[in-house]
């Protein structure tokens, strides 16, 4: 499910323009121009998230714009909404493949459902930046 987190950037004199997400202390990144912030931060977020849902660890919900707060000695630049996919929890179902196609698949593939998800995230990406 696609999730809006917000992220302060700031700027400190002679300094990049750093990134950090009031949900998740400790993701922070930095970029030349603001957008180079946001990008970088796009990045460092969708890791962090990763591991965090590897690990089992409880992906929080957005904090509301309206309610993000920073230290009164940030030079804030602006806060940004930064979208991210969050994994959801796994689901067992029952998929039809021809028997070939399947033992191709475990030839090159250590996890078959593994793949199956690998392969159906790119196709997903593929259609949309074609659409």
């Amino acid at each position: 499910m696609k999730r809006h987190y917000p992220a302060v950037i700031d700027k400190d004199i002679g300094s990049d323009y750093g990134i950090s997400f009031p949900d998740f202390p400790g993701c922070i990144s930095a970029g030349e121009t603001p957008e180079d912030a946001i990008a970088m931060g796009t990045e460092a977020l969708t890791g962090h998230i990763a591991l965090m849902a590897e690990d089992g660890d409880a992906i929080p919900a957005p904090t509301p714009v309206e309610a993000v707060t920073w230290e009164k000695d940030e030079n804030v630049v602006c806060v940004a909404l930064i979208p991210v996919v969050v994994p959801g929890k796994a689901k067992r179902i029952n998929v039809t493949l021809d028997e070939s196609l399947i033992e191709e698949i475990d030839a090159i593939a250590p996890n078959r459902s593994g793949f199956l998800a690998d392969a159906a995230r790119a196709e997903l990406t593929r259609r949309r930046a074609a659409a």
